[in-house]
């Protein structure tokens, strides 16, 4: 049990994954700013991609948490 604690506290907390959803919540944020900007609003859009950008960035603060060891 003891070498199981060991390991897990050496083990890297950063995966292939990450880079990935940080670059998918800025290609949302790009997204969104482009909507906002057309001349023709698309309401349900622009709120899709509100609601996942909101996901998004709250899957970004909780990755670095886990980086930082703060979770």
């Amino acid at each position: 049990m003891f070498l199981a604690e060991e390991a897990a506290a050496t083990a890297s907390k950063f995966t292939g994954f990450d880079p990935f959803v940080i670059l998918f919540t800025i290609i949302i944020a790009i997204g969104l700013v482009r909507l906002l900007a057309a001349p023709k609003k698309n309401p349900f859009a622009i709120g899709f991609t509100i609601v996942s950008l909101l996901v998004f960035l709250t899957l970004d603060v909780v990755m670095v948490m886990g980086w930082l060891g703060k979770l």
